[in-house]
């Protein structure tokens, strides 16, 4: 697939017709720093989720913030005083590169891709909320320049550091209930399909609606779309597909050490009524099947937004948590915290011996990744780069409304001619970039 993106200059047209026009040096100034050293951060994003990720990472030198809205990001800014503070990411790294050893975005899906693109080129370590981007092909472009940069890097799966999590991989993997046939995973609730604008008020003085749309077409402010219904407006959001589906989805990839799928498909195949241009929907039954691969045999891993009341009925099995691993000889229902175990036989499994480490904590994983530690465990290339793109891949199948059979390798489609407009963007004038 070719995508409609041109130059890494031109990717900087916005920020000459602010600030006068300047260009980021290609030679990354990413620094090794010792483990006693703190790392100095910059955080893209601080309001709301990204009150949180600051948090998490305060123990460092946060030396920059930046954020579009000045009154969402009022207390983070308010509370790191001697911050430098910025609207504009761009201008932020460019003025700051020397200073800068890692960046924590924290923005709404469709501003990932940009801020964690250009940190990487310069080099700089970087911390993602997920699902890393908000299309298949900028998640793919992320996850090869995390690797041709050899940066360190972690997608916002905090509940990955769960020691029930933890627990569970290692009960799947200790062939208690024999090989894994399919898996069954969802969120519940109906959130999505929100009402129409009907308002269009001016601008708040403290946000810059210009550079909140970013890279995505203009549109007149409303308070419908910000500052957080975004979520499930497709310019912006992924649903709670990218909502929920990175954290959840999270189960069965560590444990069953699933990479791509080659096909994904509708388990219900919604109408075109249903199917709204502009909005996310309130649910959707979707499949990834995985050719068989180390961990695990050829299987399938439904993804669904909806209940999945009738699936623990089906297999006779304890209604738990938002994931149900069906194998051979009994069922495994798990959550974040844990999991509970059903034989076919009736007898009672024992619990595996723990083999998997406690984490030292999600952030400090990826701070000592940045120091020269091993490598964070939901670092882009090696695990969360799949794991975010098969989600999002569940999205592009419902908005074309149908399956496809799915090429990793090629990063190509095939079997439905809709698809390949949900998988890669179209980026406005002065945010066209070129592919890795």
């Amino acid at each position: 697939m070719s995508s409609s993106n041109h130059s890494r200059r031109s990717f900087l047209n916005t920020t000459a017709a602010i600030a006068g026009g300047y260009w980021l040096g290609s030679t990354p100034t990413v620094r090794a720093a010792s483990p006693n050293e703190k790392l100095n951060v910059a955080c893209i994003g601080v309001g709301g989720r990204g009150a949180a990720n600051v948090k998490g990472v305060s123990g460092e030198n946060i030396v920059a913030m930046c954020d579009v809205d000045e009154k969402k990001a009022g207390e983070g800014f308010q509370q790191f005083n001697a911050a430098r503070k910025f609207q504009d990411f761009r201008i932020m790294l460019d003025k700051l590169d020397k200073q800068i050893d890692a960046v924590v975005i924290s923005t709404p899906d469709h501003a990932h891709f940009h801020p964690a693109r250009q940190a990487m080129l310069m080099g700089k370590h970087v911390y993602c909320e997920k699902p890393l981007a908000h299309s298949a092909w900028e998640i793919r472009e992320l996850t090869k320049l995390a690797k041709k940069m050899d940066i360190a890097t972690q997608l916002g799966n905090q509940r990955h550091a769960n020691a029930g999590m933890a627990r569970t991989v290692e009960a799947v993997r200790s062939g208690m209930i024999g090989e894994i046939k399919e898996v069954y995973c969802a969120i519940g609730g109906s959130r999505g399909m929100p009402d129409m604008p009907t308002e269009f008020p001016p601008v708040p003085s403290h946000l810059n609606w210009d550079l909140w749309q970013g890279p995505v077409k203009e549109r007149p402010y409303s308070p419908d779309y910000c500052p957080y219904n975004w979520r499930f407006w497709w310019d912006y959001g992924t649903g709670e597909t990218g909502n929920w589906g990175c954290h959840i989805l999270d189960i069965p990839f560590w444990a069953l050490q699933l990479k791509y799928p080659n096909r994904v498909d509708l388990d219900v195949i919604p109408s075109a009524k249903e199917i709204d241009p502009q909005r996310t929907p309130k649910s959707m039954k979707t499949r990834l099947d995985f050719p068989a691969e180390k961990g695990h045999r050829a299987l399938s891993l439904h993804w669904w937004h909806g209940s999945m009341a009738d699936v623990f009925k089906k297999h006779n099995t304890t209604s738990f948590g938002n994931t149900l691993f069906i194998g051979e000889k009994g069922t495994i229902a798990a959550g974040f915290d844990g999991y509970k175990a059903k034989l076919d036989d009736g007898s009672k499994p024992e619990a595996p011996a723990q083999t998997i480490a406690k984490s030292p904590g999600f952030y400090k994983e990826w701070i000592d990744a940045c120091k020269g530690g091993p490598r964070s465990t939901c670092d882009f290339v090696d695990y969360s780069g799949p794991l975010a793109e098969s989600v999002i891949l569940a999205n592009a199948a419902y908005r074309s409304g149908g399956g496809f059979d799915w090429n990793a390798n090629a990063f190509e489609a095939s079997g439905n001619d809709r698809v390949e407009q949900y998988l890669v963007p179209q980026f406005r004038q002065g945010w066209k970039v070129d592919p890795v």
